[in-house]
């Protein structure tokens, strides 16, 4: 697949180059182009520009830059975004007394949703958001035996289909999680998760599997 990537800092480059490794053609695209070439370079992409270019460089484009200016930037590119899936891994997050918090109102509001009304011709997918860069610097990431499971929001099945493909060829699993109407608790989400670290706890040991307790049955639908 060619991967446009629209953003030059720490996740864009932890995915573009998981991308790479799996054989995806990508093209690194900033506002300062010699960022981005520096980028490109970093991660052996298969070449740089500016954020046009990027956007219009494949059927993919993956928006990894400041939550806050994600929206304009896809109102900016809405033409060229037309027709594309816009992958958005943003966290709109800010510093709170208790922790970090939400700068959306949550709800149906998000970050994607606001892509999607800003660029309402491509199919957005809220996805790659709920990890750690670093996660993504990992060939095939497996834990406790099991691949990574990456949770992804969609509306369209075009979008859905090319963030289960990514994430498959990265080696993890596609968790489909819904609309795009439930894109704020994926942000929600990550933004609790990246609280629970920063505090010094584990996340993932307050979701063990229903079915380990013992005598577990399971639930009636």
């Amino acid at each position: 697949m060619r991967i446009g990537i629209l953003g030059t800092g720490s996740m864009a480059t932890a995915l573009g180059s998981a991308w790479v490794r799996a054989g995806h053609k990508v093209l690194v695209g900033g506002r300062n182009v010699a960022a981005a070439a520096t980028a490109a370079a970093r991660i052996k992409a298969a070449g740089h520009g500016g954020l046009t270019e990027a956007a219009a460089y494949g059927e993919a484009v993956l928006m990894a830059v400041p939550a806050n200016s994600a929206p304009r930037l896809a109102r900016e590119l809405a033409p060229v975004l037309a027709g594309r899936t816009v992958l958005d891994c943003t966290v709109p997050m800010e510093p709170g007394p208790d922790g970090p918090s939400l700068t959306t109102a949550g709800g149906t509001d998000s970050v994607a949703a606001r892509i999607t009304a800003a660029a309402p011709d491509a199919g957005v997918a809220k996805v790659f958001g709920i990890c750690h860069e670093s996660i993504w610097t990992l060939r095939r990431p497996a834990f406790e035996g099991a691949p990574l499971a990456v949770p992804f929001c969609a509306d369209t099945p075009a979008a859905a289909a090319v963030a289960a493909e990514l994430i498959t060829s990265m080696g993890c699993s596609p968790l489909p999680c819904g609309g795009l109407s439930r894109a704020a608790l994926l942000e929600a989400a990550a933004v609790l998760a990246i609280g629970v670290w920063w505090s010094g706890g584990e996340a993932r040991h307050a979701f063990p599997s229903p079915a380990l307790a013992p005598g577990a049955v399971d639930d009636e639908p």
